[in-house]
């Protein structure tokens, strides 16, 4: 959510900033709404002030003895009129807010510019391109060939994009996400929770979910929502809380399976586990004061990195350009790893600052431990990382010519010592 002030003071630096996103200039519209919303209640408070007066005329004229019907008769008409402005300024300010509550987050100055993810900057790289000694298979080859990964019994069970893994597979997909979490609680300073699975509207308002992705989002019969990912209800920690700049920052993780409908994914990545209605992931979300959450971001996007080499892949971290940065973030880096068998790269960690644009929405707030006033929380999130692109990066980066998968040496603890997956 934006600062009316904001708009306000400066409406041309408001279109020029949503410009590099694309969007047309929106301040007037804005701006007509909140006119409107301040000059209903400046007129409102004016015939309150003249109700009152007339009370106290009333209240004299009847000591005397004198005819008040006059009175009375205004009265009842400022009654009115009052009625008519209070429902006059909550529509403006009902307009006002659907309008800044569709509009996304203001970029940080150094975001690149662009339309898209050609335009994003490759900032670093970590390994080099593994060079296979034979025609790298995709995961899903390799998992059907084991007989350990079922697309067949899931589409039966749920329908298109459902993955059944078996033994080992299933093992290897549960120990990278005990794995992680573990790496995040004990080293990177995370404190590991436990949260609801299912949320109301206000919680996935806040994190900006709703209204404008409610079409990516899997609503229950009883108005729940699946959680698309653990930023929803971690972020939420702090709605409408004020806390004390000493206990700042807050780094939260959890290990949740994630609800996406994928609505605007029709086509996209159909074959294999890429894209799922349903999958496991490490999250981690931090709230900062606003002096904190720049070197926070770089601090999560390391504990994101530290994960991907610990496990031997090969990655990059990308700077996500104007067009490529989402909604609610103000910048964002996407970590990226090699999938030999694709012979591509895929986003497998996604890091964002949001800066106080859901905590404008959440009204989360601290209060600093100089000067006067609350002001608003900072709330950053990341992937610590995808459980389920991990587990196919494992599987093409580890594979054999004879279709088999070495374990990961950091994962074996977690296997039973289990150094290979074959058939």
């Amino acid at each position: 959510m934006h600062d009316i002030r904001a708009v306000r003071a400066d409406p041309a630096a408001f279109d020029a900033a949503l410009a590099r996103r694309g969007l047309a200039p929106c301040s007037a519209a804005i701006l007509a709404r909140d006119e409107a919303r301040r000059a209903a209640q400046s007129a409102l408070q004016d015939k309150q002030t003249r109700r009152n007066a007339i009370a106290k005329e009333i209240g004299m004229a009847k000591r005397q003895g004198g005819d008040t019907s006059a009175l009375e008769a205004e009265a009842v008409a400022l009654r009115d009129e009052m009625a008519a402005l209070d429902a006059a300024a909550t529509e403006a300010e009902r307009e006002q807010t659907v309008l800044l509550e569709a509009l996304p987050n203001l970029l940080d100055a150094e975001v690149p510019d662009g339309a898209d993810e050609t335009s994003n900057v490759i900032l670093h790289q970590h390994g080099e391109i593994p060079n296979l000694a034979f025609a790298p298979k995709q995961h899903f080859e390799l998992g059907e060939a084991l007989g350990l990964m079922d697309f067949g019994t899931a589409t039966k069970l749920a329908g298109a994009r459902f993955t059944v893994l078996k033994g080992a597979l299933a093992r290897l997909e549960r120990a990278l996400g005990q794995w992680m979490i573990t790496l995040h609680t004990e080293q990177h300073a995370y404190s590991e929770t436990s949260v609801p699975l299912l949320v109301n509207d206000a919680t996935m308002y806040g994190t900006g979910q709703l209204p404008k992705f409610g079409e990516d989002l899997f609503r229950t019969t009883d108005d729940r929502w699946l959680i698309p990912t653990a930023e929803v209800p971690l972020t939420n920690f702090a709605r409408e809380e004020i806390l004390g700049e000493a206990d700042l920052p807050i780094r939260l993780t959890a290990l949740t399976p994630c609800f996406r409908s994928e609505a605007g994914s029709a086509g996209r990545d159909t074959r294999g586990m890429l894209r799922q209605h349903q999958f496991w992931k490490v999250e981690m979300v931090s709230i900062t004061t606003q002096e904190q959450s720049a070197e926070e971001h770089e601090r999560m996007t390391r504990c994101a990195e530290r994960v991907l080499t610990e496990l031997g892949l090969t990655w990059r971290r990308v700077f996500l350009c104007a067009g490529d940065t989402g909604f609610g973030a103000a910048r964002t880096y996407d970590l990226e790893v090699w999938l030999p068998g694709q012979q591509a790269w895929r986003e497998i960690s996604s890091c964002s600052n949001c800066r106080d644009f859901q905590a404008r929405r959440m009204n989360g707030r601290y209060k600093p431990k100089e000067g006067k006033g609350n002001l608003f929380l900072h709330t950053l999130n990341g992937s610590g990382v995808a459980v389920g692109r991990a587990l196919i990066a494992v599987m093409e980066t580890y594979q054999q010519e004879d279709g088999s998968i070495l374990v990961p040496e950091v994962l074996r603890p977690w296997m039973g010592g289990i150094e290979k997956i074959a058939r």
